[in-house]
């Protein structure tokens, strides 16, 4: 089979592909909630050799790509015209803002770097005590851990030039937006391992409880991909609803303390705004008052008004699972990943670029 001599097991990822085939019998939606596992089913080729009854359904699993467009204008402002220096995980850079993005903007003169991690970003508060630092802080619960830190850090130190710009999402109040969405009809989900690695299993029992609809923790490499989805069919196919953890390896059940304990000091859920969505409540985080002198959002109160979203972009249809890329009717033509029209397209977990760089629907 085409891609099996990529796995790290051929002969198992056959096994796998053979169980679900025999156990399936009737058409079922799975959604993998996480950009890492739809770029491991397109780049591994598992979404063709699925049997016809399974479809995956790609979710909005994306924190670079669910990042509003007022938080990138209001980085793209904070460098531009306060001469902030504005640090950032590498995926944000070519996201679009209403105008420019963060890549844009450096070439205009801002002043903004790449980092790969937000400790960095205090010591650069250290050594430019003469410069306001911002870092720009984007991911699910997985990143919150290390963004949080980075408060604690400089707090601990006295700096008063570091602050953070949060744009933290949370998966479940995802997926339940997704499972209360009419246009949308998932029968099954794979849930995100990193993001269980902190926060644990106990937060999709709710889930499956209200919906009825099973749960699978799943790891990103493609036989844990392909042991998720055998084993959400099993249960569908027995018609079971429970939480199950594919990625045992590394996620246990209360998750890790010691990272909740952090995120929770520095900071408190609040309703998000989803970029091509809608607010969602009670889905991110905000930094708490204790530390708002940390708050970027606070320190220089700023208001970017919401810009619409580019009329050719569907990627808020995508995001829900209501569309695949190929659908959109720019994909690969006005819409690459070196002119995207919506986050999707450039992030390394988005749908759009999965499809791009791997299905061979587009020639390069």
């Amino acid at each position: 089979m085409k891609y099996m001599s990529e796995y790290r097991d051929p002969e198992l990822a056959k096994q796998y592909l053979e169980e679900i085939k025999n156990t399936v019998t009737q058409n079922w939606k799975v959604m993998e909630v996480c950009g890492g596992q739809t770029h491991s089913l397109v780049k591994n080729g598992i979404i063709d050799m699925l049997p016809k009854e399974v479809e995956m359904i790609h979710g909005p699993g994306c924190p670079v790509c669910v990042t509003p467009l007022h938080l990138i204008d209001k980085a793209i402002y904070l460098a531009l015209e306060k001469n902030v220096i504005l640090c950032s995980f590498g995926d944000m850079l070519r996201v679009p803002g209403a105008d420019k993005s963060l890549l844009e903007a450096k070439a205009e003169g801002g002043d903004i770097r790449i980092l790969y991690s937000p400790l960095e970003a205090v010591k650069i508060a250290e050594d430019n005590p003469d410069r306001e630092i911002v870092f720009f802080a984007v991911g699910f619960e997985t990143t919150a851990p290390a963004n949080a830190l980075s408060v604690i850090h400089a707090h601990r130190k006295g700096l008063k030039n570091y602050s953070i710009l949060a744009s933290h999402v949370l998966v479940p109040p995802a997926i339940e937006n997704v499972m209360e969405d009419p246009d949308s009809h998932i029968d099954g989900f794979l849930a995100a391992g990193h993001v269980c690695t902190i926060m644990g299993n106990f937060e999709y029992y709710p889930l499956v409880e209200k919906y009825k609809v099973p749960i699978v923790v799943t790891g990103f490499e493609p036989l844990d991909v392909l042991q998720g989805i055998l084993m959400v069919v099993r249960q569908l196919e027995s018609n079971k609803a429970e939480v199950e953890n594919q990625y045992a390896r590394i996620v246990r059940e209360e998750g890790n303390i010691e990272a909740q304990k952090i995120i929770y000091d520095v900071f408190e859920i609040t309703d998000r705004l989803w970029r091509g969505m809608e607010v969602i409540p009670m889905s991110g985080y905000k930094v708490k008052e204790k530390y708002a002198d940390f708050d970027a959002t606070i320190k220089f109160d700023v208001n970017i008004p919401e810009a619409e979203e580019n009329q050719d972009c569907i990627a808020g249809e995508i995001m829900k699972g209501i569309k695949k890329p190929f659908q959109c009717p720019e994909f690969g033509k006005k819409c690459k990943p070196t002119n995207p029209l919506g986050a999707p397209m450039v992030s390394t977990e988005g749908a759009c670029a999965a499809y791009f760089h791997y299905s061979g629907l587009v020639e390069h």
